[in-house]
């Protein structure tokens, strides 16, 4: 039984995932994307956020102690001096899975794995979206009262221009006796 064990194995010996997670990680943060499953998507999420985390103290013993999981010098040499340049103000989700659909031939699921401030593409949209029109809301709480205060609005302005022309009336009525 695998009560509590709440990590995906991959199908894979301890050693083998560790390798595997290990190179995955290396070339994300070389190449700033990733073609791959996603299942092994979600599982290189969990093992590499925790890296880049750490990369944001430049000291020996995070440099260390990320050595020890990528076991790559070069990938550590570019997480340290051009990532963590680009994540130090972010306080998580550095990366970001997007689904492409299903692979010809076992029909697995297919998703791409990215660094989020790297894609120039949705960060100009993102700037684009936050600089335009208001942001759209999911709870309907402010909408409500909202729409309440526009209903009295609409009542108080048609009760204003009732007696008004109801005025204009009496004095047309008047004017011509």
């Amino acid at each position: 039984m695998r009560h509590g064990k709440k990590f995906n194995h991959l199908g894979r010996t301890a050693s083998h995932r560790k390798a595997m997670l290990s190179n995955m990680a290396s070339s994300l943060i070389l190449h700033k994307r990733l073609s791959t499953t996603l299942a092994k998507a979600k599982a290189l999420r969990k093992y590499v956020e925790p890296l880049l985390t750490k990369s944001k103290s430049d000291t020996t013993h995070s440099r260390r102690t990320v050595f020890a999981y990528l076991q790559n010098k070069e990938s550590v040499k570019e997480l340290f001096d051009e990532v963590s340049v680009k994540i130090a103000n972010r306080p998580g989700g550095y990366t970001r899975i997007i689904k492409t659909g299903y692979r010809l031939g076992d029909n697995a699921e297919m998703c791409v794995i990215e660094l989020v401030d790297y894609n120039e593409d949705m960060l100009t949209t993102t700037a684009a979206d936050a600089s335009g029109a208001k942001k759209t809301r999911r709870r309907g709480g402010k909408k409500k009262s909202e729409g309440t205060a526009a209903a009295e609005a609409t009542a108080t302005a048609e009760t204003t221009e009732a007696p008004v022309e109801s005025n204009d009336s009496n004095e047309e009525t008047k004017n011509a006796e």
